[in-house]
């Protein structure tokens, strides 16, 4: 073999060496990655190629699937009550993805999680049937709360106390998840760019500023701490409260109202800024902080199980922005679902159930894969003296203070109001907040529930958690007791 034939032919077979090792790495190596890459059109063929299982609220499937009568897949899916249920969902589709409950349990609605396989499917590598999400939610407050906050934009939470059971996750303006999961690009565009960003989840995606409502976490630590001994004890607290190591003042909406060195509970009937505002200076920030952690703040890992945004009590504030921190203002954010819990805590003595809005997961026979309700952890956030004192000062907030539009013949109700401020020198229109629980005086269930309201066409004189949020909270409530 002469020399030029031998170089060819080691030529030849060094490139078929390189071929066999690079077809070697992208089979074993590069193989998962492009078969789990989101571009993949075999992925959502596979995914959409049969019924998807279902989530399912009150033994009643609100998610389906439905058979395509063109292209490569085979089910599509839908939705029952798409816009009533949104915020609970999310939605599945065949190219956008999932969210929530849809995106979190996507292995095993399409059949692929490792707890459905059956032996021989494991050999096999046949895919399973698919599970269910049973969801906590009780479709009577679900639907309670979408209709009250009608043309609201803003958002509503439930959870029944004794249980952490979440009974409602709304959040308005909705959306109908069955107009993307074809992959419909002219409606993902109208609803990616609505001004009134219906595809955010603002019952757990949204924090704001909490404004008066977070009071009763600063009350909590004031009465938990020792600084007051009881709700009725009269405070230190001139009005307007000079501001420390500035020339502004903390003043009140009200300026009749009698919160000049005013008790816990006639500082939260008339929503006194001045006895809150000085009440965080007197405790520091440290202690407030401590307290808000303890009923969850400042969690990054909030899981429901969809993670919730991270509710936010600051550090590192110098004692004007403690005393605003106090009345829920600074850097103060908290979600519904947050202030809700808040409620939920001192309706259960003190003891707050992590919140959940999964039941269980099942198999397709209806085995329980996993017990939600079994498994959620109560951590006691403040003594169950302390829980009493404050409950008994909700109630008076809600007979005789800011709160009134919230009562309910036959049943014991609480609350505390807020109008949190919005844009700077508070140039928008405020937020309006209301946080209740509630007590049936024939069965002696619970619920407690957290509103606000972020826009409305009401006047912004007319803006408060009395006058929107309220009659919202008072709705939910209702319908929750009498489920």
């Amino acid at each position: 073999m002469n020399k030029t034939i031998r170089r060819a032919s080691v030529l030849v077979l060094l490139l078929v060496l390189a071929l066999l090792v690079r077809a070697t790495w992208v089979q074993f190596y590069e193989g998962k990655a492009l078969a789990e890459d989101k571009h993949n059109r075999r992925n959502a063929i596979a995914l959409y190629s049969e019924p998807l299982g279902d989530i399912v609220v009150a033994g009643e499937a609100v998610t389906g699937s439905a058979r395509t009568k063109s292209g490569d897949l085979r089910y599509q899916r839908t939705y029952k009550n798409g816009a009533l249920y949104a915020a609970v969902t999310g939605y599945s589709s065949q190219v956008y993805g999932a969210t929530q409950l849809e995106g979190i349990y996507q292995d095993l609605l399409d059949g692929t999680d490792n707890r459905l396989k059956t032996v021989l499917g494991t050999v096999t590598g046949e895919r399973a049937e698919p599970g269910d999400v049973i969801t906590t939610i009780d479709p009577a407050t679900q639907k309670a709360a979408y209709e009250a906050l009608g043309g609201k934009k803003g958002a509503a939470v439930a959870i029944d106390p004794e249980t952490g059971r979440i009974l409602a996750v709304v959040s308005t303006p909705s959306y109908d998840p069955t107009a993307i999961t074809a992959g419909d690009s002219e409606a993902w565009t109208g609803l990616t760019e609505d001004p009134g960003k219906p595809m955010t989840n603002r019952a757990l995606r949204r924090p704001l500023p909490p404004g008066s409502t977070f009071k009763l976490v600063v009350a909590a630590a004031a009465l938990e701490d020792g600084l007051y001994t009881s709700v009725d004890e009269r405070t230190d607290s001139p009005d307007p409260y000079d501001l420390p190591q500035s020339s502004d003042v903390l003043t009140n909406e009200n300026p009749d109202a009698p919160c000049e060195n005013a008790s816990i509970r006639v500082a939260l009937q008339y929503s006194c800024n001045n006895v809150f505002g000085k009440m965080a200076v007197d405790l520091g920030q440290d202690k407030v902080r401590a307290m808000a952690e303890k009923f969850g703040f400042n969690d990054a890992e909030q899981d429901v199980p969809v993670r919730a945004y991270e509710s936010v009590y600051p550090k590192d504030m110098d004692e004007p922005q403690t005393a605003l921190s106090g009345i829920g203002q600074f850097d103060v954010t908290a979600t519904p679902l947050q202030i809700a819990m808040v409620s939920a805590a001192l309706a259960n003595d003190g003891k707050l159930v992590r919140p959940h809005m999964v039941s269980r997961i099942t198999d397709h026979s209806g085995d329980v894969l996993e017990d939600y309700d079994d498994n959620a952890s109560t951590e006691e956030v403040v003594g169950p003296g302390t829980a009493e004192q404050l409950r008994s000062a909700m109630r008076t907030v809600v007979e005789e203070g800011t709160g009134t539009n919230a009562r309910i013949d036959g049943a014991t109700v609480g609350g505390k109001t807020g109008t949190a401020q919005h844009g700077e020198n508070n140039s928008k229109t405020p937020y309006a907040w209301f946080t209740s629980y509630a007590t049936s005086g024939s069965s002696g269930e619970q619920v407690a529930v957290a509103v606000v309201v972020e826009q409305s066409d009401a006047a912004r004189s007319e803006v408060s958690g009395n006058g929107l949020a309220a009659p919202v909270a008072k709705a939910v409530m209702e319908a929750a007791l009498r489920g």
